[in-house]
């Protein structure tokens, strides 16, 4: 029997339906340096809690090569097209890095508002350059506060569910 090109791309559709793989066709763009990626995710911890997710809201947009996401999520990103989703997990050395025992300073007791002296608490600093940073309280001496400058997400291996929206291919230079 002799089968032809029409026939074959329904079979690998078919194929592809059954197990469950996007369909997109080769046409559509790819992520790549310079792609507009938008993108659906969740992210969460080892024991499965969802630490953030942007699900049934606006889309993370980004540029793809242009660090303004993690580097692992970045890489396992790369080559995707609209429609396909996947799993992807990132080890603190390609996310925000391993713990630094050292990222830590201690500041006048005066200068952390009364309401967030509690260990734990979250707070923004601002550097002298104007840049912000979470930040968290380590510990309440009598005069001053120990503030971790690790990121809150250092040290932690990261699960990434996430989805391509849309890939709008870099501008012609």
């Amino acid at each position: 029997m002799r089968v032809g090109a029409a026939t074959l791309f329904v079979l690998a559709l078919a194929i592809g339906i059954a197990q469950g793989q996007p369909t997109q066709s080769a046409g559509e763009p790819a992520v790549g340096d310079g792609s507009t990626v938008r993108l659906e995710y969740t992210l969460t911890d080892d024991a499965g809690k969802v630490l953030d997710s942007n699900r049934g809201r606006d889309p993370l947009t980004y540029t793809q090569g242009q660090q303004q996401i993690i580097p692992g999520l970045e890489k396992a990103l790369a080559g995707m097209r609209a429609g396909e989703e996947k799993a992807v997990t990132v080890a603190p050395e390609e996310g925000y890095g391993p713990i630094d025992p050292a990222a830590q300073t201690e500041v006048p007791k005066e200068a952390i508002p009364p309401d967030a002296l509690t260990v734990g608490t979250q707070l923004v600093a601002r550097s002298p350059s104007g840049e912000t940073r979470l930040v968290r309280v380590k510990e309440i001496k009598d005069g001053t506060v120990v503030i971790d400058l690790n990121h809150p997400l250092a040290g932690m291996i990261l699960h990434f569910a996430v989805k391509v929206l849309k890939v709008e291919p870099p501008l012609p230079k």
